[in-house]
């Protein structure tokens, strides 16, 4: 690494420094690089060539190619046992020799579309940067996911039950489309504004820039395109040896190998199932996994993160378990599935009635209340929280501002280096193509539910109502993200209010929870991919037209494969029924389904309300919305603490909102790699940082998801794996870890306390 810089003082946040405007000015370049972000200064580009071709025939070739094939990929592998999921980095990395290579060969004669007098060409000149980031674009599309199909497989492999192919379809598309239309009513806010700056995109345009951009190598250096290419290869190699020779690596529990045979020790030291004391990981994938690089989330996020993950799993949850709250020891410490009084899988059959598909009172009281494992209660309690403050801390935090943007907004008044520079080149997208595809997108969501004999369970009200709450929230949300890379979701709160107003029926729960929560991330995702467009300085339309058509291409090309897979295999998801060595298990798709019982059938009324055991849950919304006050009452009574706005409080309580499915090594790697890279090596190194950081990140993901893709495909899909022994396990080897401790509880492998 390089000297420590003389600027040492550390920058947490995003934080706007005073610029002096002379020292920023690059060279052929007539405008200030005066962006607000010294993160965004140190990474993004001020120049752009308004005359590079867009929408080229290579464009619309390698991206529909791209965004189909990684969308039947990572639907296909989704109900394996092994699932895998592809990134955008792949394709990414993968186009750009393709995009070259027909550069090179493809005729530049004019091609005329017979009856028109439209016509195009096959090769328009040098495959360039800006139809790279297009083509990327069309990849996210597919490497995304639809969350839509949890509701298609729960139907049909769980609860064994019909639904129309149309309406299905329909559900697919209008739950992923309907975003874009509140996208378009908040893009001002969340896209022009340059303190809305997206962290995690700078990852993207630090590669783009790296594999476009030409420079000098540096004396006993590399250039940037040289170090991610040590990078991708080192990665690509190491990989083999978590993924394939000793998966053990990614969670090694010293703890549980020391005491054996103490249900105890294994709890506190287990990084998969227990609090990860003393576990670590030598694999990055486990590091990125859930939570996303940690080299992408500014120094301020990954502390408040690192704070809320240690009260809640080191400070809360061991006092709660140990003392024996909401009889906490008769189930596993922390654990996503629901349980009857006996600590055993709850039997949802019992309380569901076949035939009309709603709740059977009769049965619940013959049988047993809903039963969680504490960590999970609490993740639920934590959830409310998580909301609550959100919308406290922007309004307290971010409310003047708002208030002067949105008088900005109608002035037009947003004035950075990258605004300046889309304003002047490139038209914006008329607000009544947004407007047209909301209330498109609403009517045919309308159809899908009222229609195909209210298969869906959700009446019309209740679409309104979900669409409604996505829009409520979807600016302070919006906010949180853009500048902490952090996001809070809509699940828990949309199943908690659907559940108390339409109690017993699980599909117009999930239907209501899909509508109300992922519209508002379809609209997040959909507004941090024009903030790269943004940043890349592409033309506002070409983006609307690649991110609308890519979604509807990745909707229907996820959509049949499910489908495919679900009519085709026999028994898929039921492990006790498929033939032995079966891979189609569904293992991603368990927590979904139990989410279905817990608000769907039996409800939040015997859940979190007065018939339930976990009301004082409720408890956690007031505790949000109180939580920021104190903060901004110091940062009011000493405004020269700058730290003291750097305490984010929706954060903090969320700190450990990935756990389920994430797990305590998950995290404990997470933040030990974040801490290091963007505290210590931003602070001491930063023109290493800024030149390297976001480099490293693409590129041990890229490295981490070839490999993974090579192995599948040439030996794990034939079921030929690493010779037997013990690393060979994909666990911690802590067996015991989720045990209960509870006296007289009998649980399959695991002693009873007497």
């Amino acid at each position: 690494m390089e000297q420590p810089d003389d600027d040492s003082g550390v920058s947490l946040s995003y934080q706007p420094k005073k610029l002096e405007p002379d020292s920023h000015k690059l060279e052929n370049s007539d405008e200030v690089n005066d962006a607000p972000i010294e993160e965004v200064r140190l990474t993004v580009s001020i120049k752009d060539d308004p005359t590079l071709p867009c929408l080229t025939f290579r464009t619309w070739f390698l991206g529909l190619t791209a965004c189909a094939t990684l969308s039947f990929l990572n639907q296909f592998f989704g109900f394996r046992q092994n699932s895998l999921s592809l990134t955008s980095v792949s394709a990414q990395i993968a186009v750009l020799p393709l995009g070259k290579f027909m550069a090179a060969v493809l005729p530049k004669k004019a091609v005329r579309v017979p009856g028109t007098k439209w016509s195009f060409s096959l090769n328009p000149g040098p495959f360039n940067l800006k139809e790279h980031v297009l083509i990327t674009i069309f990849a996210n599309a597919g490497s995304s996911g639809v969350y839509a199909i949890n509701i298609i497989t729960i139907v049909m492999a769980f609860y064994h039950r019909h639904i129309h192919p149309l309406a299905a379809l329909l559900l697919t598309l209008t739950t992923q489309m309907l975003g874009y239309g509140w996208a378009g009513i908040f893009r001002k806010f969340l896209v022009d504004s340059p303190y809305m700056w997206w962290p995690a995109n700078l990852v993207q345009v630090s590669l783009f820039r790296a594999l476009h951009e030409e420079e000098v190598r540096p004396k006993r250096g590399l250039t940037r395109l040289q170090f991610f290419l040590v990078v991708l290869i080192s990665s690509f190699a190491y990989y083999v040896v978590p993924n394939y020779l000793f998966p053990s690596i990614t969670a090694l529990s010293f703890v549980c190998w020391i005491w054996k045979h103490s249900v105890t020790a294994q709890i506190i030291g287990s990084g998969r199932h227990g609090l990860g004391i003393g576990s670590f990981s030598l694999d990055w994938a486990t590091v990125a996994a859930w939570n996303g690089s940690p080299l992408a989330y500014p120094g301020f996020a990954i502390i408040n993160i690192s704070i809320g993950f240690f009260l809640t799993l080191y400070v809360l949850i061991p006092i709660a378990y140990w003392t024996n709250a909401f009889e906490a020891k008769r189930f596993p410490i922390i654990s996503s599935h629901v349980f009857d009084a006996k600590g055993v899988d709850y039997d949802v059959g019992l309380v569901l009635n076949e035939t009309n598909f709603q709740f059977n009172q009769h049965g619940y009281d013959d049988y047993s209340k809903v039963h969680l494992s504490i960590f999970f209660a609490f993740a639920y309690g934590l959830s409310f929280a998580t909301l609550a403050a959100t919308v406290s801390h922007v309004a307290l935090f971010h409310g003047r501002t708002m208030w002067q943007q949105t008088k900005a907004t109608f002035r037009d008044k947003f004035d950075d280096v990258h605004t300046r520079l889309m304003k002047k080149n490139y038209d914006a997208v008329p607000q009544w193509w947004f407007y047209s595809l909301m209330l498109i997108m609403t009517g045919l969501a309308m159809v899908a539910c009222e229609g195909f004999g209210r298969q869906l369970q959700l009446p019309y009200w209740g679409v309104l109502l979900a669409l409604g709450l996505a829009v409520f929230f979807l600016l302070p949300i919006g906010v949180i993200t853009a500048t902490t890379n952090q996001q809070p979701g809509l699940n828990v709160i949309t199943e908690l209010i659907i559940g108390f107003m339409y109690p017993g029926r699980p599909l117009a729960n999930v239907a209501f929870k899909t509508y109300g929560y992922i519209s508002m991330v379809q609209a997040i995702t959909f507004l941090s991919d024009f903030k790269l467009g943004h940043y890349m300085k592409i033309p506002p339309k070409s983006m609307f037209i690649v991110q609308l058509v890519g979604t509807v291409v990745a909707s229907s090309v996820y959509f049949g494969t499910a489908w495919w897979l679900l009519t085709s295999v026999d028994y898929i998801s039921d492990p006790s029924k498929l033939p032995e060595g079966s891979p189609w298990t569904c293992p991603g798709y368990d927590v979904f389904y139990n989410a279905s019982i817990i608000w769907g059938v039996v409800g939040p009324l015997r859940m979190f309300g007065r018939l339930g055991l976990y009301a004082k849950m409720n408890y956690f919304f007031l505790i949000g919305i109180l939580a920021p006050v104190p903060v901004w009452i110091l940062c009011r009574m000493f405004p020269e603490k700058k730290w003291i706005r750097l305490i984010n409080m929706p954060i903090i309580i969320s700190g450990a909102g990935n756990m389920l499915p994430a797990t305590s090594v998950n995290y404990i790697c997470w933040i030990t790699v974040g801490v290091f890279f963007n505290i210590y090596v931003y602070r001491r190194y930063k023109s290493w940082w800024a030149r390297h950081n976001y480099i490293l990140s693409a590129g041990l993901d890229a490295g981490v998801a070839f490999m993974a893709v090579l192995c599948y495909f040439t030996l794990q899909i034939r079921d030929i794996n690493g010779m037997s022994w013990w690393g060979l396990d994909l666990d911690d080897h802590c067996p015991l870890a989720h045990c209960p401790t509870a006296l007289g509880i009998q649980v399959k492998h695991c002693p009873v306390f007497r």
